[in-house]
């Protein structure tokens, strides 16, 4: 069986090649679907469609592959810094785990250390991480949030996710220009309203 992941020295497993069999598990059920829902498998232009779903399933869902938690722990340093850190505007590209559809926008992450810091890049793969399995956006903003604080000890972390959902708005209300936005604090961001009104105006101004 060929390898399916590599891993990096960061801490990381990235997807560099495709589990053979387990594409081609996921590809007999595609070909059924596809009969099911009254296509022909063998018609020209779905010939090598199960499998290319298969290949993009194995990637948007890779994140059950992946330890959060390590990636962090692979660029943790220590520094006397203890005022916010902010990275924004993050991509975020999930699937809704009740329908099996995208949901995406942008996630909002911010800590304030309380000796140590972590790579800025660390923040993105984390989001990236467990927003590559199936989710509710709920449980993904507390799973980011969660991850920061066991790993960091932060002495506080807030999330915030921006999220359109194409399972309401291509299905069920079909509301096209509905966006949900959910949010997750620990520590001084939820104690002191004075830090955690800061983190909101830091996320809504344009500073760039």
């Amino acid at each position: 069986m060929a390898s399916e992941h590599e891993t990096s020295g960061e801490g990381y497993e990235r997807i560099d090649q495709y589990d053979p069999q387990r594409i081609a598990r996921i590809s007999a059920h595609y070909g059924d679907i596809l009969k099911d829902i009254g296509e022909d498998p063998m018609r020209e232009g779905l010939l090598k469609t199960p499998e290319r779903v298969a290949k993009a399933l194995q990637y948007l869902t890779h994140g059950y592959d992946i330890d959060p938690a390590a990636i962090l722990r692979s660029a943790m340093f220590t520094e006397a810094y203890s005022q916010m850190v902010l990275v924004k505007d993050i991509e975020v590209y999930s699937m809704c785990e009740h329908h099996m559809l995208p949901f995406f926008g942008k996630a909002h992450v911010a800590y304030i250390p309380n000796g140590r810091i972590v790579g800025l890049s660390k923040v993105p793969r984390v989001v990236d991480a467990f927003a590559r399995r199936l989710q509710v956006q709920e449980r993904l903003t507390n799973e980011i949030r969660d991850c920061i604080q066991d790993t960091l000890a932060p002495l506080g972390v807030a999330v915030v996710l921006e999220c359109s959902h194409l399972c309401m708005q291509m299905r069920g209300v079909q509301k096209q220009n509905s966006v949900t936005t959910t949010s997750a604090f620990t520590g001084v961001f939820m104690d002191d309203h004075r830090t955690r009104e800061e983190f909101i105006k830091l996320i809504s101004a344009t500073l760039h």
